[in-house]
């Protein structure tokens, strides 16, 4: 084969990098763990990520692939004027690999970033195993490494041998909550004849079928939501452990009262059947559903469909039975049950700076739920920062913190300053990013202020010079 000069210089610079620097290690190949990897490739700086799959199984996962989306297969709003999409827009500005993909994957979903989830891990794993700065390691790591540099992604499922050395090291146990996933249905076995394809309030591409049931029918289904069988938590300790408020079982969430599950996932409102007439007109008014069942398109073929907002720790048995009393879903037929597993996550506060680093080892960072993020794209944020971090400190080079008015920057001055007694996982969120100079009353100019002022800063943040690429 003959080698190009770009080729050779660089092969050159590779195996220079190489041998004049100890790899970083990242250990855990979920969001966090493969985007600090690719960024402590992309510095120049060595790589070994671990990832105990498929040697060592977790309660949550299917596949061996790096990346793989557990709970749900969409990373929220697109919209800049939105948390969840501030925060894609801010990591393509950075060269996110995860957000990469994620648009390259993507499969209708509204108004969200939702992709093809298999496809996606799959094009991540590929895409790390092949460089050659990353060394992808399968096995379980049973201790953080003393003598290099260390990033901590192994998330809500770390191993108990290495959950337990974390305890000893930071000398604080951790905090937990609950988290559980959705039900996903074979579109075919889905009546279509029922269930109307729509977004709400018909705000961009009708990507979700929905499942509509009249007040009679939604009361014969929070009744046997209520009555239903949760399987047993086994290792969990229920008594010590609390429900995250975003993840909530729906079985939970029924219990709370007979209308709520009709203000969370349930809500009819905006949703509408075309096929029954205008969605204005005053003689529809009482074809409007009482509630409705919203499934999200999980494949580009829309061959899967996730239950929307269906969390649930009901004995699979028991979902199967409940969940065919929707109407449209009386065949259903799921190619994965509901799940529930414990998260762990540590007391950032008191341990972490906005560096990502630990306070009292500066050679050891963490990202990803592990410090109390919460969702997919705070988690690839994480390993952002952790994994520039990494390099930077393997290059002798001071560690980044992105400025507070960006929502990365906000999120992660956030879980380094909170109130560590009373610490709880934190989604992205405008509520975290410092005020306005000027009050706006409606909410989305206002958020249209804090897009247009995260990204003016960012842009000016990178142009002087604090980051490359």
């Amino acid at each position: 084969m003959v080698h190009s000069r770009k080729d050779f210089i660089r092969d050159f610079m590779t195996d220079l990098t190489r041998n004049s620097l100890q790899p970083i290690h990242v250990i855990g190949g979920g969001l966090a763990g493969t985007e600090a990897a690719w960024q402590i490739a992309r510095a120049g700086v060595p790589v070994i990520l671990h990832e105990m799959r498929p040697q060592k199984l977790s309660p949550a996962h299917h596949s061996e692939h790096l990346a793989e989306l557990v709970c749900s297969n969409s990373f929220g709003a697109m919209s800049s004027d939105r948390a969840s999409g501030l925060l894609h827009e801010e990591l393509r500005q950075l060269g996110s690999i995860i957000i990469g993909k994620a648009d390259d994957h993507q499969v209708p979903a509204g108004g969200a970033l939702a992709v093809d989830r298999a496809v996606f891990s799959r094009d991540l794993t590929e895409t790390l195993a092949s460089h050659p700065l990353v060394e992808l390691r399968r096995g379980e790591v049973r201790s953080i490494p003393q003598d290099a540099i260390t990033v901590l992604t192994t998330g809500p499922l770390t191993s108990e041998a290495l959950a337990t050395e974390l305890q000893e090291f930071t000398g604080m146990a951790y905090m937990s909550f609950f988290d559980a996933a959705s039900p996903i249905v074979v579109g075919e076995s889905i009546n279509q004849e029922i269930a109307f394809l729509a977004s709400r309030y018909d705000r961009g591409e009708a990507a979700y079928l929905n499942c509509p049931l009249n007040q009679e029918q939604y009361l014969q289904f929070w009744n046997a939501i209520c009555e239903a069988e949760q399987a047993e938590l086994k290792d969990f300790e229920r008594e010590t452990a609390k429900f995250f408020e975003a993840c909530l079982p729906i079985e939970e969430m029924a219990k709370r009262g007979e209308d709520t599950m009709r203000y969370g996932p349930m809500k009819p409102v905006g949703l509408f059947d075309a096929r029954l007439g205008d969605f204005k007109a005053p003689e529809n008014r009482s074809k409007r559903p009482y509630a409705v069942v919203q499934l999200r398109q999980e494949d580009k073929t829309g061959q899967l469909w996730n239950m929307v907002g269906f969390q649930t720790n009901l004995r699979w048995g028991e979902q199967k039975r409940v969940f065919r009393m929707i109407p449209g879903l009386e065949e259903a037929e799921f190619v994965r049950m509901g799940v529930m597993h414990r998260n762990t996550f540590i007391n950032s506060p008191e341990l972490l700076d906005a560096t990502l680093q630990f306070r009292d080892r500066p050679t050891l960072l963490a990202a990803g739920q592990l410090v109390g993020t919460e969702g997919y794209t705070a988690a690839s944020a994480g390993g952002w920062l952790a994994g520039t971090n990494a390099a930077r400190v393997a290059l002798g080079q001071s560690p980044i913190t992105l400025p507070d008015t960006t929502m990365m920057g906000a999120l992660f001055a956030f879980i380094s300053s909170a109130e560590p007694k009373h610490f709880q996982p934190m989604p992205p969120n405008f509520g975290i990013l410092p005020t306005l100079p000027e009050r706006i009353r409606n909410k989305r100019d206002r958020y249209g202020k804090y897009r247009d002022r995260s990204l003016a800063n960012l842009s000016s943040w990178r142009g002087e010079g604090a980051i490359a690429g």
